[in-house]
Protein backbone atom coordinates (compact mmCIF):
# COMPACT_ATOMS: atom_id res chain seq x y z
CA UNK A 1 0.00 0.00 0.00
CA UNK A 2 2.74 2.45 1.06
CA UNK A 3 4.67 1.79 -2.80
CA UNK A 4 1.00 3.26 -4.25
CA UNK A 5 1.20 6.01 -2.22
CA UNK A 6 4.63 6.87 -3.30
CA UNK A 7 3.70 6.16 -7.11
CA UNK A 8 0.83 8.49 -6.62
CA UNK A 9 2.43 11.55 -4.87
CA UNK A 10 5.50 11.17 -7.44
CA UNK A 11 3.06 10.97 -10.43
CA UNK A 12 0.90 14.11 -8.70
CA UNK A 13 4.87 16.06 -8.10
CA UNK A 14 5.32 15.30 -12.05
CA UNK A 15 1.98 16.69 -13.07
CA UNK A 16 2.24 19.54 -11.04
CA UNK A 17 5.95 20.70 -12.68
CA UNK A 18 4.61 19.99 -16.19
CA UNK A 19 1.45 21.40 -17.10
CA UNK A 20 0.11 19.94 -20.54
CA UNK A 21 -0.89 21.72 -23.71
CA UNK A 22 -2.91 20.92 -26.13
CA UNK A 23 -5.61 22.00 -28.85
CA UNK A 24 -8.57 19.20 -30.43
CA UNK A 25 -9.65 20.75 -33.28
CA UNK A 26 -13.19 18.80 -34.17
CA UNK A 27 -15.05 19.24 -37.63
CA UNK A 28 -18.54 19.33 -37.61
CA UNK A 29 -20.98 18.15 -40.79
CA UNK A 30 -23.90 20.30 -40.58
CA UNK A 31 -26.85 21.66 -43.40
CA UNK A 32 -26.87 24.57 -44.14
CA UNK A 33 -23.67 25.36 -42.26
CA UNK A 34 -20.57 23.20 -41.58
CA UNK A 35 -18.70 24.21 -38.18
CA UNK A 36 -15.19 23.93 -36.66
CA UNK A 37 -14.98 23.72 -33.15
CA UNK A 38 -11.07 24.14 -31.78
CA UNK A 39 -10.73 23.92 -28.00
CA UNK A 40 -7.95 24.39 -25.50
CA UNK A 41 -8.03 21.24 -23.89
CA UNK A 42 -4.86 21.50 -21.82
CA UNK A 43 -4.19 23.40 -18.79
CA UNK A 44 -2.20 26.07 -20.23
CA UNK A 45 -3.11 29.42 -22.15
CA UNK A 46 -2.50 29.08 -25.97
CA UNK A 47 -1.25 32.57 -26.91
CA UNK A 48 0.50 34.57 -29.98
CA UNK A 49 0.48 31.27 -32.31
CA UNK A 50 -0.93 30.21 -35.66
CA UNK A 51 -3.32 27.08 -36.05
CA UNK A 52 -3.62 26.23 -40.26
CA UNK A 53 -6.15 23.64 -41.26
CA UNK A 54 -5.07 22.71 -44.48
CA UNK A 55 -7.86 20.44 -46.50
CA UNK A 56 -5.89 19.74 -49.80
CA UNK A 57 -4.60 16.03 -48.55
CA UNK A 58 -7.93 15.31 -47.71
CA UNK A 59 -9.42 12.11 -48.85
CA UNK A 60 -12.60 14.26 -50.29
CA UNK A 61 -10.08 16.99 -51.70
CA UNK A 62 -12.41 19.40 -49.22
CA UNK A 63 -12.84 23.26 -50.14
CA UNK A 64 -14.43 25.96 -48.86
CA UNK A 65 -17.95 27.33 -50.64
CA UNK A 66 -18.00 31.09 -49.50
CA UNK A 67 -19.85 32.66 -52.66
CA UNK A 68 -22.93 31.61 -55.05
CA UNK A 69 -20.35 31.69 -57.85
CA UNK A 70 -17.00 29.61 -57.51
CA UNK A 71 -15.89 26.23 -57.18
CA UNK A 72 -18.75 24.90 -55.03
CA UNK A 73 -21.59 23.24 -55.61
CA UNK A 74 -25.46 24.57 -54.75
CA UNK A 75 -25.52 25.62 -51.15
CA UNK A 76 -22.61 28.25 -49.60
CA UNK A 77 -21.40 29.99 -46.96
CA UNK A 78 -19.54 32.36 -45.61
CA UNK A 79 -17.14 32.37 -42.67
CA UNK A 80 -18.77 33.10 -39.33
CA UNK A 81 -17.56 32.85 -35.92
CA UNK A 82 -19.90 31.83 -33.47
CA UNK A 83 -17.92 31.28 -29.71
CA UNK A 84 -14.56 32.65 -28.98
CA UNK A 85 -13.98 35.65 -31.86
CA UNK A 86 -11.66 37.39 -29.17
CA UNK A 87 -9.17 34.93 -29.38
CA UNK A 88 -7.86 36.28 -32.71
CA UNK A 89 -5.28 38.90 -33.69
CA UNK A 90 -7.36 39.26 -37.32
CA UNK A 91 -9.89 37.70 -38.60
CA UNK A 92 -9.05 35.60 -41.62
CA UNK A 93 -10.01 35.99 -45.40
CA UNK A 94 -11.08 33.06 -46.87
CA UNK A 95 -11.38 32.83 -50.56
CA UNK A 96 -13.89 30.82 -52.62
CA UNK A 97 -12.59 27.27 -53.73
CA UNK A 98 -9.64 28.08 -50.48
CA UNK A 99 -8.53 24.56 -49.33
CA UNK A 100 -6.51 26.17 -46.39
CA UNK A 101 -7.33 28.54 -43.39
CA UNK A 102 -5.23 30.28 -41.18
CA UNK A 103 -5.92 31.90 -37.65
CA UNK A 104 -3.89 34.01 -36.06
CA UNK A 105 -4.18 33.21 -31.94
CA UNK A 106 -3.75 35.88 -29.67
CA UNK A 107 -4.69 34.12 -26.65
CA UNK A 108 -7.42 31.58 -26.33
CA UNK A 109 -7.36 30.45 -21.84
CA UNK A 110 -7.88 26.65 -21.16
CA UNK A 111 -10.71 25.30 -21.72
CA UNK A 112 -12.22 28.02 -23.65
CA UNK A 113 -13.50 27.21 -27.30
CA UNK A 114 -13.47 29.15 -31.23
CA UNK A 115 -15.38 27.95 -33.44
CA UNK A 116 -16.73 29.07 -36.28
CA UNK A 117 -19.27 28.07 -39.39
CA UNK A 118 -18.39 27.85 -43.40
CA UNK A 119 -19.95 25.66 -45.69
CA UNK A 120 -17.09 22.53 -47.20
CA UNK A 121 -17.65 21.12 -50.14
CA UNK A 122 -15.94 17.75 -51.67
CA UNK A 123 -14.43 17.75 -54.98
CA UNK A 124 -13.97 13.81 -55.61
CA UNK A 125 -17.42 12.46 -54.10
CA UNK A 126 -20.65 11.82 -55.07
CA UNK A 127 -22.92 14.00 -52.99
CA UNK A 128 -20.33 17.24 -52.82
CA UNK A 129 -22.36 19.38 -50.45
CA UNK A 130 -22.51 16.55 -48.04
CA UNK A 131 -18.87 16.07 -46.13
CA UNK A 132 -18.67 13.06 -43.65
CA UNK A 133 -15.91 12.08 -41.38
CA UNK A 134 -14.04 9.67 -43.99
CA UNK A 135 -13.79 13.01 -46.21
CA UNK A 136 -12.03 15.06 -43.79
CA UNK A 137 -9.61 12.38 -43.27
CA UNK A 138 -6.11 12.73 -44.10
CA UNK A 139 -6.40 16.80 -43.65
CA UNK A 140 -3.63 18.66 -41.76
CA UNK A 141 -3.56 20.96 -38.83
CA UNK A 142 -0.39 22.92 -38.23
CA UNK A 143 0.36 24.59 -34.88
CA UNK A 144 2.91 27.08 -35.07
CA UNK A 145 4.25 28.70 -31.66
CA UNK A 146 7.88 30.36 -31.26
CA UNK A 147 8.80 29.29 -34.76
CA UNK A 148 8.30 25.80 -34.10
CA UNK A 149 5.50 23.84 -36.25
CA UNK A 150 3.71 20.78 -35.38
CA UNK A 151 1.43 18.89 -37.88
CA UNK A 152 -1.56 16.20 -36.93
CA UNK A 153 -3.58 14.70 -39.43
CA UNK A 154 -7.86 14.69 -38.73
CA UNK A 155 -9.03 11.06 -38.37
CA UNK A 156 -11.77 9.50 -40.11
CA UNK A 157 -13.78 10.43 -36.51
CA UNK A 158 -13.29 14.24 -38.04
CA UNK A 159 -10.91 15.17 -35.26
CA UNK A 160 -7.10 15.67 -34.18
CA UNK A 161 -5.64 16.36 -31.26
CA UNK A 162 -2.46 18.66 -31.26
CA UNK A 163 0.09 18.49 -28.45
CA UNK A 164 1.57 22.04 -27.73
CA UNK A 165 4.10 22.91 -25.48
CA UNK A 166 4.25 22.44 -21.86
CA UNK A 167 3.69 25.27 -19.69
Amino acid sequence: MLSKSILAATLGLFAATSLQAGVQIRFIEGAPKDRFVLTNVGACEVDASTLKIDLSQSAGRLIFDVTEKGAGVEVFQPLEFVEGVDALRQFPVVVDGQDSIELEIASLAAGDKLAFTIDVDDTIGQREITVTGSEIEGATVSYTDEGETITTTFSSEAFVNVTTKDC
